[in-house]
């Protein structure tokens, strides 16, 4: 009977953030638990296991499951050596497998370690040897490098952005790692590296320019060869040495058909490339032109702190200019700040205090903005995600209101990529004049559909769309939009394992 052994090691970080990640920042859960937890939620490895248990001759090996609660800065050294080690402490233990599915993000970073999925792959070879398939799923953002594709037979990839199909990533990867363990399937990679960054609505993958090479990797999975196929644009924020947007395409012992549909996708990719940036708003402007609207409700994108992309989640910069403009209309705004929400749980509900909100945490980029609030409301912030479900825990929460300003404050980053942290807290919305909300995309439904007006506000942060502002120092150059006059040519790579 195969063993097959599932492990999972997911996080995207911002080079950019000051804050380091810490083994603490992961969910992890290991043996039999990591079965039992992804059979009651729909994530990639819920979709493998959904695969898997049709295939009655297959004994599952669990190993271990880490997944960041939240994106984050650089994982800290020590912290990367404990993680890093325990998930290869679990694959030695496991014995002999005949294949493995390992579910990635691919746009970690560890201090020391520019490429931690890449080198957690090097050593699983190392442990089950050469010839066991090793299927590997990625998040889009993710970076996807030569040691990843050197040490793994195929890559599999979300087709969303918002990203709403990690089941179903999951469950393509299962399907493809089944078929080459049969040896019905021998693969064979192709990627094309493509020079630019790409941020901004053109992502979105149901409306998007990039939507036509979603539709692409679509037709090449379903043709008659065809096992995996993704455009990748990497994750702006993670600044390592193969940082870029790439074409990836795995096809059944077809190596022409690889190169060709790769080379495909990356020119359908760069034919977009110059419009896949996202258009901003100064600070001062967005102010302006949010306080002249006179009904409903006005979102005000601060991507720039997006917490799901890696930011440190404690800015205060557009709180700060409504202050400075002296807004009159009704906002609400969500902060990370310890120290702000100690001082509200030491006050007590309906206790006013003075307090710096804000800066404590990236205090490059930010400064305090002092305060005086009434504590509205206390929570130990564990709640469930509005989008899937998912277990979320900013820590010790506070609201707090100073005028017709609402603020909540968490002790911990948590993803702001839907509603859930305002309801969570008793906060609807659309009840407000104005809304911040730290987060580059959401489902349209959430915000975008019932707005009166929709900002992308160009402000400071570690998740900045103003690219050229972050300072990136370790990627490869030229890339767009970092410099200028960034051309391409097609350079095919071919990863080919086993090769009979």
């Amino acid at each position: 009977m195969p063993r097959i052994l599932i492990a999972e090691c997911k996080q995207e970080v911002s080079t950019f953030n000051p804050v380091p990640s810490r083994y603490d920042d992961f969910r992890i859960v290991r043996g039999e638990a990591m079965i039992d937890y992804h059979r009651t939620v729909a994530e990639e490895i819920s979709g493998a296991l959904s695969v898997v248990d049709q295939a009655s001759d297959v004994e599952l090996v669990p190993s271990v499951g880490a997944s960041s609660i939240t994106s984050g800065g650089v994982l800290a050294a020590d912290d990367w050596a404990k993680l890093s080690g325990e998930i290869l402490a679990s694959f030695r233990a496991a014995g002999p497998v005949d294949a493995v599915y390992f579910c990635l993000h691919g746009a970690m970073q560890a201090d020391g370690e520019n490429d931690p999925e890449g080198f957690l792959l090097q050593e699983a070879r190392k442990i089950f040897g050469e010839q066991i398939p090793i299927v590997i799923s990625l998040d889009l953002h993710g970076i996807c490098t030569d040691r990843m594709l050197t040490h793994s037979d195929a890559v599999v990839v979300y087709h969303t952005y918002p990203h709403v199909d990690f089941f179903e990533t999951g469950a393509r990867a299962a399907r493809v790692l089944l078929r080459i363990l049969s040896g019905e399937a021998r693969p064979v990679t192709a990627r094309v590296n493509v020079p630019a960054l790409a941020r901004g609505d053109e992502l979105i993958t149901e409306s998007g320019s990039i939507r036509e090479c979603i539709d692409l990797a679509k037709q090449i999975e379903a043709s008659d060869s065809g096992l995996a196929a993704a455009m990748m644009w990497g994750n702006p924020f993670t600044d390592v040495p193969e940082l870029c947007s790439r074409s990836v395409v795995v096809m059944d012992g077809d190596e022409a058909a690889a190169r060709s549909r790769a080379e495909e996708l990356a020119r359908s990719f760069w034919k977009h490339h110059e419009k896949m940036q996202v258009p901003l708003t100064s600070l001062e402007e967005s102010v302006r032109l949010a306080a002249e609207v006179t009904s409903g409700t006005v979102v005000m994108m601060d991507a720039a702190d997006a917490t799901s992309s890696g930011a440190s989640g404690d800015s205060n910069a557009i709180l700060a200019e409504l202050l400075r403009q002296k807004y009159a209309g009704s906002a609400l705004i969500p902060v990370v700040d310890p120290a702000a929400v100690k001082a509200a749980f030491a006050a007590g509900i309906g206790a006013t205090i003075c307090v710096p909100i804000g800066g404590g945490l990236d205090t490059e980029r930010f400064q305090p903005v002092e305060l005086e609030a009434r504590v509205r409301m206390l929570s130990d912030g564990k709640f469930r995600s509005e989008s899937f479900g998912w277990h979320w825990n900013s820590g010790d929460t506070a609201v707090l209101e100073s005028g017709r300003i609402t603020l909540i404050v968490g002790t911990k980053p948590v993803s702001l990529f839907d509603r859930s942290w305002f309801y969570a807290n008793g906060q609807d919305p659309k009840r407000f004049d104005l809304v911040v909300v730290k987060s580059p995309h959401c489902e349209p439904h959430m915000f975008a559909d019932w707005c009166a007006k929709l900002i992308n506000v160009d402000a400071p942060g570690s998740t900045s769309a103003n690219l050229k502002s972050l300072g990136h120092t370790i990627c490869g150059r030229p890339l767009f939009p970092l410099d200028e006059g960034v051309s391409f040519k097609a350079d095919v790579k071919v990863f080919h394992r086993n090769k009979k």
